[in-house]
């Protein structure tokens, strides 16, 4: 490895010739395509995907985001050999119809005992008025 300066700073990458202009990778459609259809499979984590195709882990989460985001139909596939293509299914509404409440079956009563020395008082409540059951506990208990 050939050690050059850099207007001040060492230069210790060997491909890289002083004074040249880095550029990005650019990759085909095909690539992310087939990088991303590989996130998909099941127990695949995108690090390994990222370090199997030679790219950053934060890219290929970029691609697949950007996947995500596309409608279906501007999504690339990528070809994969041997494999039957099979027709997308068709979302279809379909209604159904429920059959018809029953009448809810009556819960019992709240019962309240209240015990302070000799006395002992029971109110018994209407299930259907809780919520004022316990507003009338919270005044009661202060």
């Amino acid at each position: 490895m050939s050690i050059s300066t850099l207007g001040g700073l060492v230069n210790t990458i060997p491909d890289q010739q002083p004074g040249a202009r880095v550029r990005r990778r650019a990759h085909s459609d095909e690539f992310k395509a087939d990088a991303v259809a590989a996130c998909a499979r099941p127990g695949m984590s995108m690090a390994a995907v990222a370090m199997a195709h030679g790219i950053n882990a934060n890219l290929l989460r970029r691609w697949v985001h950007e996947a995500e985001m596309k409608p279906r139909s501007e999504v690339v596939r990528a070809h994969v050999d041997g494999a039957a293509k099979t027709p997308e299914p068709k979302t279809v509404f379909v209604p159904v119809s429920l059959p018809a409440p029953t009448p809810a079956v009556q819960a019992p009563d709240i019962r309240i005992e209240l015990r302070r020395g000799p006395t002992t008082v029971t109110v018994s409540w209407p299930a259907g008025a809780a919520g004022d059951c316990a507003a009338w506990m919270r005044e009661l208990l202060r």
